[in-house]
């Protein structure tokens, strides 16, 4: 069974991300939006943790989040992928269930 887990939370706030990525299973998406959108940046204190995770499972980052927080694409995590809305719905319907970290 495949899993969308969405994190709308910061790593700099919470560790609903470490806690996600911890639990998530192989073939998993994550997807990072609102506040959570913070945790795709690279060299954040939440950098290596998505490095690590992303050899089990994919992450990927809401651009509309990311644009309305004034993070360039050019600043996020290599392998870290953008979608758009249309992009979340598609991971919706592409994975059998949805988990919500918030």
């Amino acid at each position: 069974m495949s899993i969308l887990h969405t994190v709308n939370k910061s790593p700099l706030d919470r560790t609903t991300l470490q806690s996600c990525l911890s639990l998530a299973v192989k073939g998993a998406s994550v997807l990072l939006i609102e506040d959570g959108v913070y945790g795709a940046i690279s060299g954040a204190s939440s950098t290596q943790m998505v490095q690590d995770a992303m050899g089990d499972v994919a992450v990927y980052v809401l651009g509309p989040d990311l644009k309305a927080r004034g993070v360039d694409e050019s600043r996020l995590i290599d392998g870290v992928k953008v979608v758009d809305y249309d992009g979340f719905v598609d991971l919706t319907t592409d994975n059998d269930t949805v988990s919500a970290w918030v």
